[in-house]
């Protein structure tokens, strides 16, 4: 199962939010036991290293992006990717953005804590719970 992780669910893991931390954490040891395929936004790369970069010291922030790069696939966000997202009715465009390179990687279902956001989805949507859930067959 190809699942594309939205920014929030990645940033959960990484700086162990609570209550999200531990459903995320669950989710990278999926990716890690090849239970799924994860995939990342392209764009949401620096997003990500920009926002751990802010509590922790540079090298550290480094070591956790490293491991990411390692663990995920990074789904392209390309001029077609971002010009399909522009013709879509997501209310957010960087959701958009998101929906449209799941969508270029045939992705099965974006992972998110805002499934809200994704509403005008093709396909399926997942909060970390559910897609734990999905996993582990409950």
């Amino acid at each position: 199962m190809n699942i594309l992780f939205d920014t929030n669910v990645i940033l959960d893991a990484l700086l162990d939010r609570e209550p999200f931390g531990t459903d995320a954490a669950g989710l990278f040891n999926a990716v890690e036991d090849c239970a799924i395929n994860g995939l990342i936004c392209a764009n949401s790369v620096t997003t990500i290293f920009y926002l751990i970069r802010k509590g922790m010291h540079i090298q550290q922030a480094r070591h956790k992006l490293r491991l990411l790069l390692e663990l995920f696939e990074i789904a392209p966000v390309n001029r077609s990717v971002l010009e399909n997202a522009l013709n879509l009715s997501f209310a957010d465009y960087e959701d958009s953005v998101v929906y449209q390179s799941a969508v270029s990687v045939n992705a099965d279902g974006i992972v998110t804590r805002n499934q809200k956001d994704f509403i005008k989805s093709k396909i399926a949507v997942y909060s970390p719970v559910e897609l734990l859930a999905a996993i582990h067959g409950r």
